[in-house]
């Protein structure tokens, strides 16, 4: 049986969410840079690298970027803005090397799309295999709380010069965030992500070895608070 993210992650994604743009990007990739010690030259893997703005924003730093994603529509759009090495790939089974790399990041909610937690702990386990000895790991996730606090069960968005019916509820266990969303032209997705707190996080990184050394709840640096937009963990290898 498909999943629903490899199906969702193509032209139609990228249609309705323009604002996730090169500015916001840029703002992501500073905050980390400016937090983890960053030197020129670092090889940085970027898993679900989507459209590839953050692997452009790490190239632009002096980093050398390699960009990972299971979608192949993504990673085609993300060869139209960055030079970085490309890789189809599912991050619960990533080729590469272990130890290869001085940073890895999975940014913007690429987490929390499996059915079962011990999935994503294979997947969180496979990003920091990849971490060379005090290599960092980053994630930015959504916030739990927030997201609960600012639903919109139901909207409107454009897509493609048409409507497209956008609803989204919060899953009986309370476990998952849950959006569907119908097209003019009559087609159907649905995204589904696990609601982790910080501390589920933290606990799964914990496992791995990882040790968490900084919480942020937005790109400008703030602490991590019920409020918050993000959730945003920097955690470094042993």
């Amino acid at each position: 049986m498909t999943e629903w993210f490899e199906e969702w992650f193509g032209e139609e994604y990228l249609q309705l969410y323009p604002h996730r743009d090169a500015a916001e990007a840029g703002r992501a990739v500073d905050l980390i840079l400016g937090s983890v010690g960053f030197v020129p030259g670092w090889r940085v893997l970027d898993v679900a690298c989507g459209a590839g703005r953050h692997a452009r924003a790490f190239e632009a730093a002096g980093a050398r970027c390699v960009g990972l994603d299971l979608s192949a529509a993504l990673l085609r759009a993300a060869r139209r803005v960055t030079a970085a090495p490309l890789v189809r790939a599912d991050m619960r089974a990533l080729p590469v090397r272990p130890g290869s790399m001085d940073l890895t990041v999975n940014l913007f909610t690429s987490f929390g799309y499996f059915e079962h937690d011990a999935e994503h702990a294979t997947a969180l386990g496979e990003m920091v295999s990849t971490l060379r000895p005090r290599g960092w790991f980053v994630i930015d996730f959504l916030n739990p709380p927030a997201v609960r606090a600012r639903l919109v069960p139901r909207e409107t968005q454009r897509l493609d010069g048409t409507s497209a019916e956008v609803e989204r509820t919060v899953s009986p266990d309370g476990r998952y965030v849950c959006k569907t969303i119908r097209t003019g032209s009559g087609r159907r997705f649905t995204e589904r992500v696990r609601l982790f707190g910080a501390g589920e996080i933290e606990t799964m990184l914990g496992a791995t070895g990882v040790t968490v050394r900084e919480r942020y709840g937005d790109y400008d640096a703030s602490p991590l608070s019920p409020d918050s937009p993000r959730t945003i963990l920097l955690g470094q290898a042993p």
